[in-house]
């Protein structure tokens, strides 16, 4: 049954939903936070809640890192189109998730590895919505890296290896409170990148 249209003062609830459980995802994990904390953070009653997310917290859940990986596929997409090289473009994602932990006072890390990890087996659709989102990243990274010479398996390949170096790179970062081995872990992916692209490159 198709739901009812809110009326327009409650216009943008759902993305405030998803908002806090954004924040919550990335600080506390999925299982640190409940639903009263998160429902004051969207200024939003339980009904609303349920109106938008019949699955409750973990549709909600799902939907937060369904969005979180369009912003990471979008944003990615959009450096490897402006910096024209996947190193420059590269560079440039790493600096930006530098900034952010350091800005959050290494308190905020990346969405998709907190509940990763924290995740069982009995968190079928979340396991899956993450999963879906780190093959969507990859996949990303694959088209740039082949659009830049490499071949599609060596392609594939290395963007798995980005993603690692990415999401291990920030939790001992994060864990560490000092952006060194995030910083280590860019220079030597920058470096590997740079050897394994084409030197003809524009």
């Amino acid at each position: 049954m198709p739901r009812q249209p809110l009326p327009e003062d409650q216009v943008g609830t759902r993305d405030r939903l998803i908002g806090a459980m954004l924040e919550a995802l990335g600080t506390r994990g999925f299982h640190g936070v409940g639903i009263s904390e998160l429902l004051s953070r969207a200024h939003a009653p339980k009904g609303v809640l349920y109106h938008h997310f019949p699955g409750g917290k973990a549709e909600l859940a799902v939907a937060a890192i369904d969005t979180v990986v369009g912003h990471i596929t979008a944003k990615l997409e959009n450096l490897f189109a402006q910096q024209g090289d996947p190193v420059k473009a590269l560079a440039a994602w790493m600096k930006d998730a530098q900034g952010t932990l350091l800005g959050s006072g290494y308190d905020r890390g990346c969405p998709l590895a907190t509940i990763a990890l924290e995740s069982t087996a009995e968190d079928t659709a979340i396991r899956e919505a993450v999963a879906r989102g780190f093959a969507a990243i990859r996949d990303t990274l694959k088209r740039a890296l082949v659009a830049s010479g490499l071949d599609a398996l060596r392609a594939a390949r290395l963007a798995s290896l980005i993603v690692s170096a990415y999401e291990g790179g920030l939790i001992q970062a994060r864990v560490a409170g000092s952006g060194r081995p995030l910083q280590d872990t860019t220079a030597m992916l920058l470096d590997t990148l740079e050897g394994l692209l084409p030197k003809s490159r524009s």
